[in-house]
């Protein structure tokens, strides 16, 4: 997941590791700076605080996923499949750090406001991982999908930590169970958002963005009428048939 070939990489990397065992509050930028074999000067280039580190590892994280997950295409596993299997392969590639994030989720709201730093780096994690499993991350219906999945992954990420299971039996159990509701809450949602539509049509004028939806227009029609060839106006008016 992190290429230890690059400055970035030995940082996050010593950054990571010894937050397993020396915790994240107390982690001060000289022994991260020591562990990864690289100045403070230059540490500093690549990281000026240690919310940058964990932004960086998020990053990295997303990448990686990003990179493991085949393009979602039509006719393939149902979303609720496919949202499943991008965050069990998130937490998949997390696995070497599980230690390392156990013990920053416990410092951090000792440190509000790099808690709070976070969220939005959470959030943009979150879009991605719907993109990756081709469901809707735009519009109103991905404003009701990226605050459920953010919520989805929150709760099974604390299940994660503590399952123990090579197998992860209580987070894949955990994780089903969560996406499950979410479909039927975002099926609830799409029927009600079609039973609005139709009521908002039905009281609408006649020409309107719901006939135009339908593939109904007025003017072509009227242009059809009126608009014959030449010659069929001419029988027209004589009375007579047009020629064969």
């Amino acid at each position: 997941m992190l290429d230890l070939s690059t400055a970035d990489g030995k940082i996050i990397d010593a950054a990571m590791r010894l937050a397993a065992s020396s915790g994240w509050a107390g982690l001060s930028f000289d022994l991260i700076a020591t562990e990864a074999g690289v100045s403070l000067a230059e540490f500093r280039r690549h990281f000026p605080t240690k919310t940058h580190i964990l932004a960086a590892f998020t990053r990295a994280a997303d990448d990686a996923v990003l990179t493991k997950m085949p393009e979602a295409t039509a006719g393939d596993t149902g979303e609720r499949d496919r949202l499943f299997d991008v965050l069990m392969t998130r937490f998949e590639v997390m696995a070497p750090y599980k230690a390392s994030l156990k013990r920053i989720k416990a410092d951090l709201p000792f440190r509000p406001a790099e808690g709070l730093a976070l969220l939005g780096g959470a959030a943009r994690t979150q879009y991605w991982m719907l993109q990756a499993a081709g469901v809707a991350a735009d519009g109103p219906r991905g404003a009701v999908s990226l605050p459920g999945l953010l919520g989805i992954y929150a709760s099974t990420f604390d299940i994660w930590l503590e399952d123990d299971d090579p197998a992860q039996s209580k987070t894949m159990a955990a994780l089903d169970t969560q996406l499950r509701r979410g479909e039927k809450l975002m099926q609830q949602l799409d029927r009600l958002g079609k039973a609005t539509m139709q009521i908002c049509c039905a009281f609408t004028p006649k020409r309107n963005v719901c006939k135009k939806k339908s593939g109904h227009n007025d003017n072509a029609s009227t242009t059809a009428k009126t608009e014959e060839p030449p010659a069929q106006q001419a029988n027209a008016v004589n009375g007579s048939a047009p020629a064969a």
